[in-house]
């Protein structure tokens, strides 16, 4: 699911998301665009410093900008977004496939000791 050339972009993505003032850009983002003053609004920061947290997730690719006349609102990458997601869903699976033969082991002991557990298959 991951390509060598998708690692450097994958790491971007994740190091933009451990700042948690990027991380609630991307949720405002997540309602629609806004611009740097808007984007400002819930922060004691200065807007430079917005702007800069706006770059870092450019570069990571998980926002765009486009101008609408003289305003130039951020929008949310969706598509990055769900490759994001598709990258941590593989995992996902994996360990929920060792869960499951997990409770397959302790459900057939359980049942071949008589107990409680082999009952409960859920």
């Amino acid at each position: 699911m991951e390509s060598p050339s998708d690692e450097p972009l994958l790491d971007k993505a994740f190091l933009a998301l451990a700042d948690p003032a990027r991380r609630q850009i991307i949720a405002r983002l997540s309602r629609g665009p806004a611009t740097v003053n808007e984007l400002a609004e819930p922060f004691e920061i200065s807007k430079q410093a917005i702007s800069k947290h706006i770059q870092v997730l450019e570069q990571a690719q998980l926002v765009t900008r486009s101008r609408d006349a003289q305003r130039r609102p951020v929008h949310l990458n969706p598509a990055r977004l769900e490759a994001l997601t598709a990258w941590i869903g593989q995992y996902r699976l994996v360990r929920e496939e060792q869960f499951r033969s997990l409770d397959a082991v302790l459900n057939a002991q359980a049942a071949a000791k008589g107990g409680p557990q082999a009952k409960d298959s859920s």
